[in-house]
């Protein structure tokens, strides 16, 4: 298991240095249920996995362009404080309550970016939101990072793309470095309570470092709004995991089943117009450009 442990933990690395995000969404259940660690101890270590990862994937970014600084602070320093905070309150709720309250997080997030961005555009490189609502967003996901052990890139990408006018690649690489920052600080959270195995982190963390780098690689050459959507249905499909393992098999399996219904009604009225819900989805688009 562990052999099988460190091999996934590539995918979770490109995850992070591809999509800006997810790299939580797969380590969580990566380390609970195929290495079998206590849910507390498994969020704890994705933070030290993630948070390492992201710092490695995001001077890739960076490099290219992708990152737009001034955000990655106003985002990363009050998320860091709310992450902190975060670690510390996880010591009194359950795990199974944290991971469930994980998984409905990552289907809001996720029907969000299936949804699009306020500003179809999306060219700007500043945010449009004021400094205090930044300060706001930034801490309520570094308070979620803490809490159920996610770097925040399933919370921050939509957040960068739909509230601050972002670009996806420039959100992709800004979000990486607020990952950094909120997984160090939650992870520090975590430390006065719950016990790291320090050897499988470790081992964990060079794969997924090597994960982000491939992914990195191929970020800038990949569609935005390909990468949008395909992030969308991916963080879908994860929460039915978790449901699944954490409330009942039952309960997974119609998630999953709702989400391949959704992405078949979609692809067939985004490419034939005999289908019924075109005008409504073609209405909606518009509305959301405006």
């Amino acid at each position: 298991m562990v052999i099988a442990t460190v091999v996934l933990a590539v995918f979770v690395g490109i995850s992070l240095g591809l999509l800006g995000g997810g790299g939580s969404i797969l380590t969580v259940p990566l380390l609970a249920y195929v290495a079998g660690m206590e849910a507390k101890q498994a969020i704890a270590t994705s933070l030290l996995v993630v948070g390492t990862t992201s710092l490695v994937g995001a001077f890739s970014h960076a490099r290219a362009g992708r990152v737009q600084w001034r955000t990655a602070v106003l985002f990363g320093t009050t998320a860091m404080a709310g992450a902190y905070a975060g670690g510390h309150i996880a010591a009194f709720i359950p795990g199974t309550v944290l991971l469930i309250g994980f998984a409905v997080m990552m289907v809001a997030t996720a029907i969000a970016m299936l949804r699009g961005r306020k500003n179809a555009a999306g060219t700007s490189s500043h945010p449009t939101l004021p400094l205090a609502k930044i300060a706001a967003v930034g801490l309520g996901v570094g308070l979620v990072t803490g809490l159920i052990g996610a770097g925040g890139g399933f919370l921050l990408v939509p957040a960068l793309v739909l509230l601050g006018g972002l670009p996806m690649p420039v959100a992709v690489g800004t979000s990486l470095v607020i990952i950094a920052m909120n997984s160090a600080a939650g992870f520090a959270g975590y430390l006065s309570s719950v016990q790291v195995n320090w050897p499988l982190a470790g081992m964990v963390t060079a794969a997924a470092v090597t994960g982000a780098l491939i992914g990195a690689r191929f970020a800038g050459r990949v569609d935005p709004e390909l990468l949008r959507k395909g992030f969308g249905w991916f963080v879908l499909a994860m929460a039915s995991v978790i449901l699944g393992e954490e409330i009942h098999p039952a309960v997974g399996l119609v998630c999953a089943a709702l989400t391949l219904v959704a992405a078949a009604v979609m692809f067939a009225c985004t490419h034939y117009a005999a289908c019924p819900l075109r005008r409504i989805i073609g209405h909606s688009r518009r509305t959301v450009a405006a």
